[in-house]
């Protein structure tokens, strides 16, 4: 299946400074792709370079099998068949919402506009408010307003750009799911770019890890968290911490905590026995029990319903975390029993 959305090595520079730097990446049709990353990264660069707002310093983008831009050529934005839900949804205040999601359809014939417009509200439960302007509608109403609005042209690409930033947590991870479903429902293909994982999690079937302009790291939430491919992801995606470690004869890791089969991080064929590494320990990686005989200080906890997370110092000084049942609460200051879990760890080169 040919690429909907392709990216080859673009890059792009303000004066001197590189603000993406020879970044690649492809979509196919109804897939969901997440640029996600601290800010600053360089992330919504790429998002603007894609909808002809930035021009290219070197690379191509093409959309469909058309070349939209490359170093010194861009087609305009209204001729990219691009769709864009901006941070703000930038909904027109002087427009009800039915008005809102027709801007786009200008050109349709009357009939025909009018009933993209009234399927449109349908499908994201609307219709009622046709009549309402942007400030008689919450939040989440209004981002489904700006959503369908940009699909309503039919676009080969939909971009998003940061969003669920303006909503409440609760109300941003249940509408995150509930708009990945309209996605899905419609076969849209989307590039969104975002600061929070738990978003990109929600939302995406391939993430790309953003530092310094490139992708560290492209794959599904689960190979990403288990899978990182450098500290820099390994630190980014999910809660961990780095417990200094050794790499024994059998290439098994050694840590205060025990001995564990793991991998070396970028060393597929193995690294030399007794080579010093920092093991990657999720906090599902550490399991509570009182009859082992590594004993940690509870330095920290935080409830989460179900489950406690615990920061527990070791007896070298250093610190890892753990999840337990919040039925075994225990007190800021108790030693627990604490043992490794018959898991697979990844570790890092030191240096």
């Amino acid at each position: 299946m040919s690429p909907v959305l392709e990216l080859v090595s673009i890059t792009q520079a303000y004066g001197g400074q590189v603000v993406v730097d020879g970044l690649s990446l492809s979509l196919v049709k109804g897939s969901i792709g997440c640029l996600l990353g601290p800010s600053g990264c360089g992330k919504t660069t790429v998002l603007r370079c894609i909808a002809g707002f930035e021009p290219l310093t070197s690379g191509e983008i093409r959309i469909g099998a058309k070349l939209v831009s490359a170093g010194g050529m861009s087609i305009p934005t209204e001729q990219r068949k691009v769709g864009i839900v901006f941070q703000d949804y930038a909904l027109f205040p002087h427009l009800n919402v039915e008005a809102n999601v027709a801007f786009g359809l200008h050109r349709w014939p009357s009939s025909e506009r009018k009933e993209r417009v009234s399927r449109m509200l349908e499908v994201v439960g609307l219709r009622a408010l046709a009549q309402r302007y942007p400030h008689e509608i919450s939040g989440g109403q209004q981002q489904r307003v700006a959503l369908v609005r940009a699909l309503a042209p039919r676009p080969d690409l939909l971009l998003l750009d940061e969003p669920f930033s303006n909503l409440d947590v609760d109300l941003r991870e249940r509408l995150s799911l509930e708009i990945r479903d309209i996605l899905k429902q419609q076969d849209t293909t989307v590039l969104m770019v975002t600061h929070d994982q738990h978003e990109a999690f929600a939302m995406a079937d391939e993430i790309g890890v953003m530092s310094a302009g490139r992708i560290q790291q492209w794959g599904d939430a689960p190979g990403l968290y288990h899978r990182p491919a450098n500290r820099f992801v390994a630190d980014f995606i999910g809660q961990g911490t780095f417990l200094p470690a050794t790499v024994n004869s059998a290439g098994d890791i050694e840590t205060e905590l025990g001995v564990c089969p793991g991998t070396v991080a970028g060393h597929t064929s193995g690294v030399t026995p007794g080579s010093r590494v920092d093991a990657l320990l999720r906090p599902e990686d550490i399991a509570h029990d009182d009859a082992s005989p590594i004993r940690a200080e509870i330095l920290n906890k935080a409830f989460r319903g179900a489950e406690i997370l615990y920061t527990l110092r070791l007896a070298s000084g250093a610190r890892v975390l753990t999840l337990t049942s919040s039925e075994q609460d225990r007190a800021v200051g108790d030693r627990i029993g604490i043992r490794l879990r018959n898991g697979k760890v990844v570790a890092f080169p030191i240096g």
